[in-house]
């Protein structure tokens, strides 16, 4: 089995990329919706958030993602805090998202997530990496399009991350997202051919 990664910006459309590979045939783990999950369902770890982030990230006695998010977008201490709470109960979940695909006779796996590589250096237990990329003014807009975004809101959240382009050494497949949804599918279609090769 090959864990391949893949990653890009906010706004960069490596859901989208996700979607049209999913519809080829490639497995994807969406690391963001795993963590969306356990904070819903694991009381555990949404009690710990609670504890470490306090009333302000909680709505009529709930955590509200939305209060997390605007918090640990501006504040880069607060979203360390947060990816040591959260990173170590996504990546046992991935293991075993996995591993229910592997008995299942799959061979390449995509696993998504924006934070890959954000040190500068890949995570060893990945065979490869997709780096999606798209010019930073078309990611705001995006973001204000289909996220409701302001774009002091949008500018706050891409500058948390670090800049895609400093991935570029790290990926063995780049996707530009810069054009219309059928130039994306065409790249998307002949990097699943590529990943298909990879399972014999």
């Amino acid at each position: 089995m090959k864990l391949i990664g893949l990653t890009g910006g906010i706004g960069s459309g490596k859901s989208t990329v996700a979607r049209f590979l999913r519809d080829a045939g490639i497995p994807v783990i969406d690391a963001d919706e795993t963590g969306h999950r356990l904070l819903e369902e694991d009381t555990g770890i949404r009690q710990a958030v609670a504890d470490s982030f306090g009333s302000e990230v909680m709505e009529d006695g709930l955590l509200s993602r939305e209060k997390l998010a605007a918090r640990v977008f501006v504040d880069e201490g607060a979203r360390r805090r947060l990816n040591e709470l959260l990173h170590p109960a996504i990546l046992q979940s991935i293991g075993a998202q996995c591993a229910d695909l592997s008995e299942q006779g799959q061979r390449i796996i995509v696993v998504e997530a924006a934070l890959f590589s954000e040190g500068g250096i890949r995570e060893p237990w990945l065979s490869g990496m997709i780096l999606v990329l798209a010019d930073a003014k078309l990611r705001a807009e995006r973001l204000a399009l289909y996220r409701n975004m302001g774009e002091a809101e949008a500018r706050r959240r891409m500058a948390a991350q670090t800049p895609p382009e400093h991935k570029l050494p790290l990926a063995d497949w780049v996707i530009y997202n810069d054009g219309d949804l059928h130039s994306l599918r065409e790249q998307v279609a002949a990097l699943a051919e590529v990943l298909r090769r990879l399972e014999a």
